[in-house]
Order: C-alpha cells, then structure tokens, then sequence
C-alpha cells in the first residue's frame, strides 16, 4: 500500500500497471479513487438554486448554511431539504431520518393544499432563532474543535461550521411534530 500526496506531485494518468504521478510511476493490482467529498451542502451549493429575487442559495450560504430544522431556508419558497444542515442527518440513521423528513414535507404540503396555500418557506427569525440552537448544543460537545468533514474543514475555502443538529433525534422529532401540530409555527405560509 502507498499513500500518496497528489497535491505534492500530481497524478499525471494511470497507466496499464498502475497510476504515474509528477514523480514517478506507482505499479499496482487495484486502485481505489477516494475523491474527497463537500458533506451536507456541496449538493445544494453546486446546483444553481435561486430563491425570490434570483437570490442565490450559494451566496446566501456563503458563511455557512442557514436553515430552519435542516428543512428549509429563508427566502427559498417551497425548497425542501431532506436531511439538510441543521437535521440530525448525518449523526442519526439517515433512512429513518430521510423518512421522518419525507413524511413531514408530505404533511407540510398537504396542509397547504387544504388550505388553499401555495408557499412555505421560514421566517428569517426562525431560522436565525434555529441556527442559534443548532450551534448552542455543538458547542456543548467537542464536535466542533475537530477539524473534521462535520465543520467542513475538509473542503478548502469553505467556512468552519459545525452543520448537523446535535440533540438528538427524539428531540429534534419532537420539534418538528410541534411545529406542525402549531400551524408550520415559524414558516411563512401563503398564496
């Protein structure tokens, strides 16, 4: 096995016995590509999402992600994350995390519908509101003094925020069911 630092010489093409680098040539039975990856936002933010007034989700985002319940984001009508920044996501089991915000964006939908409304999208004191929350309990574990893919640290240029919500599942369960058993409390609702 050979670990090698491609930003120090860089893979210049893989060959019929292995992959040649700047350096020189590395021969081998199998190569495994592990291309890095933008955890949590890279696929909202390499998709050119606008909002109203063509607002850019990117831009919006360019401090970090700001949601409210990793559901939805402020001046993004209708724009649905499922288990996005702000969602337990990727430190719960993610199926039964995927399910639980399917089913509560079916509701969310359904509950416009009876009403004759169009949009949802959340406030922006919710969502400041949540962001506080979600960084209120980072803070209380050690999450956010690693430098790990959870802050973002693994993608150059992108800022250090801590991203998934760490107050468990239950809770953050318990949260939504309220806030819908409230009206979609802290969304704007209308036609």
């Amino acid at each position: 096995m050979h670990l090698v630092n491609l930003r120090r010489t860089p893979l210049v093409e893989v060959t019929d016995r292995g992959i040649r680098t700047s350096d020189r040539e590395y021969e081998f039975d199998a190569i495994v590509y592990a291309t890095g990856f933008d955890a949590m936002t890279g696929a909202l933010t390499n998709v050119d999402i606008r909002g109203r007034g063509g607002a850019s989700l990117k831009a919006a985002w360019s401090a970090g992600p700001r949601t409210y319940l990793g559901i939805g984001s402020a001046g993004f009508p209708n724009l649905f994350m499922i288990t996005g920044p702000g969602s337990p996501s990727v430190l719960s089991n993610m199926v039964v995390s995927i399910e639980q915000h399917v089913d509560w964006v079916v509701d969310a939908i359904g509950h416009l519908g009876h009403r004759g409304l169009r949009t949802i999208e959340p406030t922006l004191e919710a969502q400041d509101a949540w962001v506080d929350h979600v960084n209120l309990i980072a803070d209380s574990t050690l999450y956010p003094r690693a430098n790990s893919w959870y802050m973002g640290a693994n993608v150059p240029g992108k800022p250090r925020v801590f991203m998934p919500y760490a107050g468990g599942v239950g809770e953050y369960r318990r949260k939504c069911d309220e806030i819908a058993a409230l009206g979609y409390e802290g969304f704007a609702l209308s036609t």
